[in-house]
């Protein structure tokens, strides 16, 4: 059921950062006007909103908000249900440090992949460097139905974008990573994920 307001999103199409707002807005059931950004080019407006210009940028009536973080960890606060975050401190916590740990550790690697400036050995370094690291945790995958949650939680909403662009990225996971396969193939089928995908990334799988 939809929640009717005045939400704009500005959002790059392809962009994984601008995925995860539109992943926690799908499973908020939160209509939101999508407003595209392509390629960096910010429009006027935007940059009236925000003066840096960038994506996501999350307006609210006179609110504007921008970084990925800290946009839906408003969302989850505005609109509670159901709840993406932890109500217990402790667990709260540790949900925020692994949404730090998959941007250091796997954000900043696609980052590398994706921008064309880099030179082709430090991505294919980066390539090597995602694929090996998400082998390495899949046993994890096995433990519970979301990433080391029994809930669907923000830090599946920063994972699955990435996830979604391996192949984008060059990024063929071995069998022995099956237990985030099954993970993926289990989110990816989802209806809030399926609602939150742009026409640019459908066509990336």
């Amino acid at each position: 059921m939809g929640v009717t307001n005045r939400l704009a999103c500005y959002s790059d199409p392809a962009d994984h950062y601008s995925h995860r707002v539109r992943i926690v807005l799908a499973e908020k059931g939160v209509s939101a006007e999508i407003i595209d950004v392509v390629g960096g080019q910010p429009s006027a407006r935007l940059i009236e909103v925000n003066p840096y210009g960038t994506v996501p940028t999350l307006v609210d009536r006179d609110l504007a908000l921008y970084e990925s973080t800290v946009v839906m960890e408003y969302l989850d606060e505005r609109y509670p249900h159901p709840p993406l975050l932890p109500v217990y401190p402790v667990a709260r916590a540790n949900s925020r440090l692994l949404m730090h740990r998959i941007q250091r550790d796997w954000c900043a690697l696609v980052d590398v992949i994706l921008d064309s400036r880099t030179k082709e050995a430090s991505r294919a370094q980066a390539r090597k460097e995602l694929r090996e690291s998400l082998t390495g945790v899949s046993p994890l995958f096995a433990e519970k139905p979301f990433f080391l949650s029994d809930e669907q939680s923000l830090v599946d909403c920063c994972l699955l974008p990435i996830l979604w662009r391996l192949p984008v990225l060059g990024i063929e996971l071995p069998r022995p990573a099956k237990p985030l396969l099954d993970y993926m193939e289990r989110q990816f089928a989802r209806e809030a994920f399926q609602a939150s995908l742009s026409a640019a990334e459908r066509d990336m799988r």
